[in-house]
């Protein structure tokens, strides 16, 4: 038989073999997406993503996974499905994916035992994104042009300048035409609560960090809406009949202040972090040194902020 025409007989086999896997593998993809997912298939998907997860084959556990967390027959398992599909996400650093898993899980089962941790999660991965030069739908990627000034942008997107600095990793407040930057177009509000201590940084109505705070004694912290005013660093403090200095060991107010337009009142530090968690202050809202030093890198003067009781 003619040589080639023994090697064109194999070329079309071979052709034809792949055009027929193709094909099976188009119709089992189409069938897959068609197929009822019963209790009894949800289990075997789902263990079947965590033999994959087992063996470190993350990208094959989450096509698994994915299935199983989109399912409503077996909640027990979608619920875990998408815990371990944020823990997977996590370890490839796609943050943004695993903050979604979080958020599902928070969103759709309120009521799980495992919402808190779910909910420490979701504000952990939050925080992580907010502060990396990761963009999301809350921030924009900004070229620096000339005579911009960190300052300059901040005020123009109501952020701060220390939190363009965190979020893009800059030593210095220098900056140069052409440089790329993440802006942050969050607008951030908090909710004071007082019957809990708690103060809740908030985006657009969802929690992004839970800080546990002192609150008036006597019920001496004022109740309503109110806004921020001004931002100070270890501004003086004047207390009945004194002046006190940063470097005096009578001051309370810690490394920042952050006053309130409710006159007298604020958001400030503290020298003593025992106290954190009791209605103790004379009305002003008490944070750790270093939970205050994390908020006001974040929220802008004229953030709202409601006092709850």
């Amino acid at each position: 038989m003619n040589k080639k025409l023994v090697v064109m007989i194999v070329g079309v086999a071979i052709l034809f073999v792949f055009v027929i896997l193709g094909i099976k593998t188009l119709i089992i993809k189409k069938s897959f997406h068609r197929l009822e997912m019963t209790a009894d298939r949800v289990s075997v998907v789902y263990d079947y993503g965590v033999a994959l997860l087992d063996k470190k084959d993350y990208d094959k556990a989450i096509k698994a996974l994915e299935i199983t967390s989109k399912q409503n027959v077996n909640t027990r398992i979608k619920e875990e499905s998408l815990f371990k599909l944020a823990d997977i996400y996590e370890k490839k650093d796609a943050l943004l994916q695993a903050r979604d898993c979080y958020k599902k899980i928070t969103e759709d089962f309120p009521n799980s035992p495992s919402i808190s941790a779910a909910q420490q999660k979701l504000e952990d991965t939050s925080m992580k994104i907010l502060f990396s030069p990761l963009i999301d739908k809350d921030s924009i990627k900004y070229q620096v042009k000339p005579n911009d000034t960190l300052s300059g942008i901040a005020q123009r997107f109501n952020t701060t300048v220390g939190l363009l600095k965190k979020s893009n990793d800059l030593k210095s407040d220098l900056i140069v035409p052409g440089q790329f930057l993440k802006v942050t177009k969050a607008k951030f509000d908090i909710l004071v609560d007082k019957s809990q201590n708690k103060l809740f940084l908030k985006n657009g109505g969802q929690i992004i960090k839970t800080y546990k705070v002192s609150t008036g004694s006597n019920n001496s912290t004022p109740v309503g809406k109110f806004k921020i005013e001004e931002k100070l660093p270890k501004p003086l403090w004047y207390k009945v009949g004194a002046i006190v200095r940063p470097d005096s060991p009578d001051y309370e107010l810690g490394e920042y202040w952050m006053g309130l337009s409710a006159e007298g009142y604020g958001i400030h530090g503290t020298n003593d972090p025992h106290t954190i968690g009791k209605q103790i202050t004379q009305g002003c809202i008490r944070m750790t040194n270093k939970d205050i030093e994390e908020l006001y890198r974040i929220v802008p003067s004229g953030t709202e902020v409601v006092i709850a009781d």
